[in-house]
């Protein structure tokens, strides 16, 4: 049985989108970068996430006369969430509360990504927590659609 839970993990991470890399979703924006933000930011309040923290990485670069296109990070989570996918694998924790980055890239582009849930399966060998990976899979992918799409 474990062996086809890993195998058609495998299978799952062969045939993610072109858009997924080395655990990463990457979703396009329409907005520019502190729209996205604000959006994103916005829509996890609204839907019962907690913020923790917003970094400006941009700004933190100023500080110290060095320049970064427009890079923020959001910390969030909810424990109704994420304690369900620690029970299912503890070292789980390490990358709980989830987090979204919002950043430019040379061709002025804004993009917002994000861990791949499935990433998260592979990496802390989690079994048997299909729905709980399913729903945090969907919850992050609506959150990233209602922050970028226009």
């Amino acid at each position: 049985m474990r062996q086809i839970l890993y195998t058609l993990t495998a299978l799952i991470l062969l045939t993610l989108p072109s858009n997924a890399d080395n655990g990463l979703i990457n979703v396009k924006s329409s907005h520019d970068s502190k729209t996205t933000t604000d959006r994103l930011e916005n829509t996890l309040k609204q839907k019962g996430m907690t913020v923790f923290v917003r970094i400006d990485h941009a700004a933190g670069a100023q500080k110290v006369d060095q320049k970064l296109r427009p890079t923020e990070l959001i910390v969030f989570g909810n424990p109704k969430v994420g304690t369900p996918l620690m029970q299912c694998r503890q070292t789980t924790a390490i990358d709980l509360p989830q987090k979204a980055l919002i950043w430019e890239d040379q061709e002025g582009t804004v993009w917002l990504s994000y861990n791949d849930p499935n990433y998260l399966v592979e990496r802390h060998g989690i079994t048997g927590c299909a729905e709980v990976v399913k729903k945090v899979e969907k919850a992050l992918s609506n959150f990233a659609k209602a922050a970028t799409m226009p």
